[in-house]
């Protein structure tokens, strides 16, 4: 996502609310995050520049309560629950859509800014892109959808691959979605797909040991907040592959 962008989605649905309340008392933005704080790094920087674009400084003129789940989803139900406890002004959610419906299954009322990788509504998380409803709106780089053309790119980087691995998250809320686009995909260009599921890190070192099993050929990674955290463990398994 382009500074720019953020920046403009971030002050139109987000600023109003701590504008209205910054008289009153030291606005809380609240970030709910399916990653870490090192992985997020470089989006928070854009976060903070957005708000000191808006006139809202982190430390001088409003506070930020951030909750990270570290790559564990079954923690983001109680981590939103506390920022709505806090009585935060606004959620910003980070991570994929498994934070965002976690913001929305905890408030109905508390404006929801998310980002995301995949469709929004195809998500469940609006009802339509032009006019979304609710208390959520945000932005998504429809990644996930691209699936298809990622194993594309693969056969044309290993024609001569006929087997090529999949590694994806079944904990996502999207993954029977994920799941028909990458048998359809496969059916496609005529490979044999081999499915790994991986929501741990234990998870991960067994799925390489299957890839060397079974003689994968080539490896796609799906988009998921959780492998995004574990990036580097996966990049030395994979230079250990025979």
């Amino acid at each position: 996502m382009r500074r720019r962008e953020f920046i403009a989605l971030l002050g139109g649905a987000a600023a109003w609310p701590l504008a209205a309340r910054a008289q009153q008392q030291l606005p809380v933005i609240g970030i709910l995050s399916s990653r870490s704080r090192a992985t997020d790094a470089l989006l928070l920087a854009v976060i903070r520049q957005a708000l000191n674009d808006t006139g809202f400084v982190e430390g001088r003129n409003l506070s930020i309560e951030y909750r990270w789940a570290e790559g564990n989803y079954s923690r983001l139900a109680a981590l939103a629950d506390d920022l709505v406890r806090r009585k935060v002004a606004v959620i910003v959610t980070i991570g994929g859509d498994v934070a965002a419906l976690a913001a929305k299954a905890a408030t109905a009322t508390l404006p929801v800014v998310f980002t995301v990788a995949t469709d929004p509504v195809r998500s469940g998380l609006v009802s339509n892109l032009h006019r979304p409803g609710g208390n959520l709106t945000g932005s998504s780089g429809f990644q996930a959808e691209m699936e298809p053309k990622r194993l594309g790119l693969l056969r044309e980087l290993r024609p001569d691959a006929t087997t090529i691995g999949v590694l994806v998250n079944p904990n996502v809320a999207y993954i029977d979605a994920q799941l028909n686009d990458i048998w359809s995909a496969a059916a496609d260009i005529g490979r044999e797909i081999v499915i790994l599921n991986a929501s741990t890190i234990a998870q991960i070192d067994a799925a390489f040991a299957t890839l060397r099993q079974k003689r994968v050929d080539a490896l796609s990674v799906a988009i998921d907040a959780f492998f995004s955290i574990v990036r580097r463990r996966s990049s030395c398994s994979r230079r250990g592959m025979g």
